[in-house]
């Protein structure tokens, strides 16, 4: 049992091996006989049940401070106790220095565990007790509701609840594809957190603790340094001059590598503290790492402030360009939004948009282009537009999709701001109805129009699916869909083919019904006429006394006439015969030739 006064722990036993130092009693002045040091008493704990010498425990002499002279006669009390482990010191105490990167999450070490032993050279080292923390290449998914950052404090959980090993534990030496992704990451978005590198590079890693660490490594090689730290208490970090030039080549020669943040000095010569990383930037790039987190591409498909110019002299910039062929999103194009812009303004982004959409190839014929957008050709269209040149072509109707992700303020306000730039911008994504919409066609031609989703950085980090859940709307529809089913057009192209198959076989009833209305009827046995023998009589020229006669009835009439005249041909032929034979005269029978 630990004695509770400074003045009683003197009387505890100590180790043969060690000098005896008595604390001074609770009050006095922790003053040696020379007033040089200061010495205060360590009881250890784990000799207290008979584990080492002494029965109950030792203690341990420790040097606190040494006083100077002028120093002031106030000192520190030293009656306070601190326990540690037999043969080992606390880490504050060993002199260690502690960082955010490298204090680790639980501050006691459990008896189970091994010291933190130095890893030798530079080869790549895994974890020494992999079924504790996250292995250098996971192979299943960790639900982001369970991922934990280590740079948050400390909460009352059982033994075997998860969190960040710690740091005197595990040693993570990161690899040295960890190393490339992180400089290419850094490389595209200039700046960002351990945190949101993790989730982006590594979203299957439990906590971002071996993130940390090569961050930490590239730091010491003077590729990584720390800008400054947020006010969540996360280090921002950026490439150095050398990380630069390293990132630039391992980046493939399409990918824009971000301009370089150089250190400024003051008239001193001492280091500035820069505070550029507003809530946009962060926003920015959390937004494409919980994307790339739910299988929307890779850190590789992302560009920011792309260039869009108008001929009017207006550069329209996107946030955000996504390109994820894999999750059926060919690209994409993101404004981040924190509730502080007017809704106007929003709306003439939507605008610019679709006029750079509307934008000639060169070379491309106007006039055939205009012919082909009045005759309602669909995507035929698009061939003579410059936007099918720069992004890739989707599978969908339309140009390409434009996702609004709003953050900050209520979820009210946020909800509100939604619902007025749907009312505004309805023009630029609502698509025109299809020729025939008389005749039952309720299909949308969105062709000529801008797909539009909105969702908000508050939902999709609540979900517990991320981005890859129902966290999308299309304006114009209410329901909360995944961004597949936001971007498809249901009642587009698909709906218009089955709508135009339908009226065109009620078309084709109607026209069968009337053609039987008006189909003629055999004058002599009352039977409709067949289609070869209406189009017989239609396609003739020359009235006859069958047309009012159907087939049969015009082939019997045939025959009767064909018989008549066969019979009248025979009588002729039988007068004309008995006409034209010679008269015989019968032999007298007195004549002078008689013989006798």
């Amino acid at each position: 049992m630990t004695a509770p006064c400074c003045s009683r722990a003197g009387n505890l036993m100590r180790p043969a091996d060690r000098p005896t130092v008595r604390a001074p009693p609770c009050g006095q002045s922790p003053r040696s006989r020379d007033g040089a040091l200061i010495v205060a008493s360590v009881t250890d704990k784990s000799t207290r049940h008979g584990g080492g010498r002494g029965g109950i425990g030792h203690r341990l002499s420790l040097i606190v401070r040494r006083r100077s002279r002028g120093a002031s006669s106030r000192w520190p009390r030293a009656c306070a106790h601190i326990r540690v482990r037999a043969g080992r010191l606390p880490t504050r105490l060993a002199g260690r220095e502690e960082t955010e990167d490298t204090v680790p999450a639980d501050h006691t070490p459990r008896p189970t565990q091994a010291p933190r032993t130095a890893p030798a050279g530079d080869l790549d080292q895994v974890p020494q007790a992999p079924s504790t923390g996250p292995s250098i290449a996971p192979s299943t998914a960790t639900s982001p509701a369970r991922r934990v950052s280590a740079g948050q404090p400390r909460k009352s959980r059982p033994d075997d609840a998860f969190d960040n090993p710690p740091r005197s534990t595990q040693v993570w030496k990161p690899t040295g594809a960890r190393r490339k992704e992180v400089l290419r990451a850094l490389g595209i978005f200039q700046r960002a957190t351990a945190d949101q590198l993790w989730r982006m590079l590594r979203p299957t890693d439990r906590h971002d603790r071996i993130t940390r660490d090569t961050l930490n490594a590239l730091k010491e090689t003077g590729l990584t340094r720390v800008e400054t730290r947020l006010e969540s208490g996360h280090q921002l970090w950026v490439l150095t001059e050398k990380g630069h030039r390293e990132a630039k080549t391992l980046l493939p020669k399409n990918v824009r590598i971000s301009a370089l943040r150089k250190i400024r000095f003051d008239a001193k010569g001492r280091p500035v503290k820069d505070d550029g990383y507003d809530e946009h930037a962060a926003a920015v790039t959390t937004t494409a790492a919980v994307l790339t987190g739910a299988g929307y591409g890779t850190p590789l498909s992302w560009r920011t402030e792309i260039a869009h110019r108008l001929p009017y002299g207006y550069t329209q910039y996107a946030d955000l360009t996504m390109r994820a062929l894999d999750a059926g999103v060919p690209a994409m194009l993101l404004e981040i939004d924190r509730v502080t812009e007017p809704v106007d303004d929003l709306v003439d982004k939507l605008r610019r948009y679709t006029d750079w959409f509307e934008l000639l190839a060169p070379k491309a014929d106007p006039n055939r282009e205009r012919a082909a957008r009045d005759g309602h050709l669909g995507a035929r269209v698009h061939d003579f537009r410059l936007w099918p040149r720069i992004y890739p072509a989707s599978s969908r109707e339309g140009y390409v999709p434009v996702a609004f992700v709003f953050t900050g303020k209520t979820a009210a306000q946020r909800e509100s701001r939604m619902r007025r730039l749907e009312q505004a911008g309805r023009r630029y994504f609502a698509g025109e109805p299809y020729p025939g919409r008389g005749a039952g066609i309720t299909a949308v031609d969105y062709h000529q129009a801008v797909p539009v989703v909105v969702t908000e950085l508050e939902r999709i980090t609540a979900d517990p699916a991320g981005a890859a859940g129902k966290v999308w709307r299309r304006l114009g529809r209410d329901e909360w869909q995944t961004l597949g089913e936001a971007l498809d057009n249901p009642d587009g192209d698909r709906l218009y083919l089955v709508q135009w198959q339908e009226a065109k076989r009620r078309q084709a009833e109607r026209e069968a019904a009337e053609r039987e209305a008006q189909r003629p009827v055999c004058a002599r046995c009352g039977t409709k006429f067949t289609d070869e023998r209406w189009q017989s009589i239609q396609q003739s020229s020359w009235w006859s006394e069958t047309d009012g006669l159907c087939g049969p009835c015009e082939t019997e009439h045939w025959a009767r006439i064909e018989a008549e005249r066969v019979a009248r041909r025979q009588a002729e032929e039988a007068q004309r015969a008995a006409a034209e034979a010679p008269v015989v005269k019968p032999r007298s029978r007195f004549g002078i030739g008689r013989r006798r």
